[in-house]
């Protein structure tokens, strides 16, 4: 064959060739292309908690540059905030964003991967998660139900919350019909409170109508929005039941084992990037809007006392007792938990606490 005809055919073949893989590569594309149906526990466009959620989902698809195509439906768009979990654990949708302790029902230990009472502040639960053994044993846990979690968001130490009266002592609280989840709310019913587990997108108009008499939910970024100073005016802190609340990404298990190396890794990427923003976010907003609250809003600041603190501790302990009797598991947490609580937290009550103190003394920085 002479050169000149080889090159011809050649030149005939390579278009070929690139016809065929034209007509592939669209169906190719498509196949490979996976879809990630994401539900949530937090409204649509919710200040902090629901932005964060919908940056992740929008964040997760970007990333992939369209491999994984996100879809995500606030609560109460394709299912109740509260149904979140079996949703995804039956494989209806491929993913939930939300907090692990509204689950505790299932389970008490989903409850340590949000946050407990006197429990983990935000950098003494990132150094649990990841070099404690928290992420492995999130995996136990949840791997009983179909799920594997990742943690996405952390709001920091939370406020105590807002009451429609003084509380000036443990007494003062029985008798409280107070909104609040997690094992918080089973230290306020050992004190006689009654607590009551609503969404986040209830809670104002229950307050409002006296159907409850006191709710948590977040610090004051988050709270300026939902207008609860319309309905009680004293805003308490510390909360004592979350210090460090964690969110989760939980997916489906069986769709996160069928996903490759690469995109599990971006995924894990894409929340942990997000773990971080959330509480830098948080924290950028939160002196500015307990200003507003203050000045602009007359919302009177209290502080919760030592009896009323102590009592909250004591109750704790019980409720924890009564957690580590439910499982081998359920102890197995609670020990690694508290083992971190002990090493991280003593380095940070001689390190951060100890220079934040001191530094906010000579500067006369106060609340």
């Amino acid at each position: 064959m002479k050169r000149r005809d080889f090159l011809k055919k050649s030149a005939v073949a390579g278009v070929g060739a690139a016809a065929a893989a034209s007509t592939l590569s669209a169906p190719a594309i498509a196949q490979a292309r996976k879809d990630l149906v994401i539900v949530s526990t937090w409204p649509r466009d919710f200040p902090g908690l629901g932005t964060s959620a919908q940056r992740l989902a929008a964040r997760i698809t970007e990333a992939t540059e369209g491999a994984i195509t996100t879809q995500y439906f606030a609560a109460g768009e394709r299912v109740g905030a509260f149904d979140s979990f079996d949703e995804v654990a039956s494989g209806n949708a491929q993913a939930y964003i939300g907090a692990d302790y509204y689950w505790k029902g299932k389970h008490p230990a989903l409850a340590y991967f949000t946050s407990v009472p006197f429990g983990l502040a935000y950098a003494e639960m990132d150094a649990w998660m990841k070099f404690g053994g928290g992420q492995e044993l999130m995996d136990e846990v949840g791997g009983q139900f179909g799920i594997k979690g990742i943690p996405c968001g952390n709001t920091g130490c939370q406020m105590g919350g807002w009451f429609n009266k003084e509380i000036n002592s443990a007494n003062d609280l029985k008798g409280l019909k107070m909104r609040i989840p997690g094992l918080g709310g089973d230290v306020m019913a050992k004190l006689g409170a009654s607590p009551v587990s609503l969404p986040g997108g209830q809670i104002y108009e229950n307050l409002v109508s006296g159907a409850v008499d006191a709710t948590e939910w977040v610090g004051p970024w988050n709270d300026y929005f939902m207008k609860f100073y319309e309905a009680a005016k004293y805003y308490y802190y510390p909360g004592f039941h979350e210090p460090g609340s964690q969110l989760t990404m939980g997916f489906n298990k069986s769709f996160w084992e069928g996903l490759n190396g690469t995109e599990k890794a971006i995924l894990e990427a894409c929340c942990n990037e997000e773990n971080a923003r959330q509480m830098a976010e948080t924290n950028a907003n939160n002196g500015t809007y307990l200003s507003k609250l203050i000045n602009d809003h007359g919302v009177v600041l209290r502080g919760f006392n030592d009896e009323i603190y102590d009592s909250f501790g004591k109750a704790a302990a019980e409720v924890f007792e009564e957690t580590k009797a439910h499982s081998d598991l359920a102890k197995r947490v609670h020990e690694s938990f508290a083992a971190a609580r002990d090493d991280v937290g003593r380095w940070m009550l001689l390190a951060d606490a100890g220079y934040i103190n001191r530094r906010n003394r000579v500067l006369g920085i106060k609340v």
